[in-house]
């Protein structure tokens, strides 16, 4: 009988020797980017519309849904992943959250764009679902594992509380300001429910190794996605007019710059420093929400720019660069940072900012000076370039 493959949800070994994500974490990943691809499509589509304000709140809602279930369900898998039929299941029901998700965020960025009531029914809906799968994981661990049945507990009632606030942001008809004022009380809420649960109550069995390797997996799968979005579009530009300069040169860019980014990414000393400093967790969870939320909007910014050379952006050259620009360098700098506090701010970090620093800046420039702008992409994209070369060569 099914039952009998039910295993007790003790809680893992911290220490468990080559703990490697499991084959349905990576396919959770998969569906989560596929949020991510929505998003960053209609950051795109506004930015080159010149709808600023909209672009930014709408992408900024609808992937702080996504990521921050997603870490959720990767810190709860790293504590008490039993991979039995129930565990499966819920984490489906999780999965189906997510493609809900999807569906409803154009409708956040048309009800954001006519100033109305944010739209977050739909997107509201899927969040529920998902967060419903992951009430019913941490009272299954209450039940079963009373060495953290309270941090258990914990988790699932600030949940809980966060999801009542979230479907009066749904249902009542505030206007903008208001709605957004309200979704940031729940963030809140949201945000502060592991720092109780770890911190004041009991710390779960996390794996170091597990986490970092969880977290390195959705920024190659994120990489990957802003390379194909690009990619596609060059596909129906070439279909058209055929090859030209411009779309070599995006071609090429797109995949060097995403190549340098998985690269700096991967000089995180991550898995080691949870390991020796645990402390660090809330740190590094938290702060790479936006690290991942900048590198979805650098395929955005790719996407953008292969619209510039399609003619189908209302906006000026300066703009297009600036759609690339400010979220390669909010990425960079965020992972230099990110690397100063995990490791320590020392003076290779200073250099690794400043030349992270020095592109955007020259790139601008040239622009001003009359460049064209393929060439202001190809310097935009040595931000994240030039701090790999700086990091490379101090460590030799």
């Amino acid at each position: 009988m099914l039952r009998s493959h039910l295993r007790p949800m003790l809680g893992r070994d911290p220490a468990e020797d080559e703990r490697a994500g499991s084959g349905l974490e990576i396919f959770y990943d998969l569906v989560f980017v596929v949020a991510f691809s929505v998003a960053g499509v209609q950051l795109a589509d506004y930015l080159a519309e010149g709808k600023v304000e909209t672009a930014v709140m709408g992408y900024l809602l609808a992937t702080f849904a996504s990521l921050w279930a997603w870490i959720n369900f990767a810190w709860f898998a790293s504590a008490f992943d039993t991979d039995d039929w129930l565990y499966r299941i819920l984490t489906m029901v999780q999965m189906v959250g997510v493609a809900i998700i999807a569906i409803g965020i154009p409708d956040v960025f048309t009800s954001i764009e006519h100033h109305e009531h944010v739209d977050l029914v739909v997107v509201i809906i899927g969040y529920m679902v998902m967060r419903v799968g992951m009430i019913a994981q941490w009272l299954r661990a209450a039940l079963q594992a009373p060495a953290y049945r309270r941090s258990a507990l914990t988790y699932a009632g600030m949940t809980t509380l966060a999801q009542i606030g979230w479907v009066v942001v749904a249902i009542v008809p505030t206007g903008l300001w208001a709605t957004l004022a309200a979704i940031l009380v729940c963030m809140a809420v949201e945000l502060l429910g592991p720092a109780i649960a770890e911190l004041r109550v009991g710390r779960t069995p996390w794996h170091p190794g597990h986490i970092a390797e969880r977290y390195a997996t959705l920024m190659v799968i994120t990489l990957g996605e802003g390379v194909v979005g690009t990619v596609v579009v060059l596909q129906s530009l070439i279909a058209r007019t055929g090859w030209s300069a411009e779309t070599i040169v995006l071609g090429l860019t797109a995949m060097g710059v995403t190549f340098a980014m998985w690269w700096l990414y991967f000089l995180l000393p991550s898995g080691q420093v949870l390991g020796s400093r645990p402390e660090k967790c809330f740190g590094f969870g938290y702060a790479s929400m936006p690290l991942y939320m900048a590198c979805a909007a650098v395929g955005g910014g790719l996407h953008v720019i292969a619209l510039w050379v399609e003619h189908e952006v209302h906006i000026s050259d300066g703009a297009v660069l600036a759609c690339l620009a400010v979220p390669l360098a909010v990425f960079t700098l965020g992972l230099i940072a990110m690397h100063a506090y995990l490791s320590g701010y020392r003076r290779p970090e200073r250099l690794m900012t400043v030349a992270a620093v020095l592109p955007i800046p020259a790139a601008a420039l040239a622009l001003a000076a009359g460049a064209p702008l393929p060439a202001a992409v190809v310097v935009v994209c040595l931000t994240p370039v030039l701090p790999v070369v700086v990091a490379e060569v101090c460590t030799v």
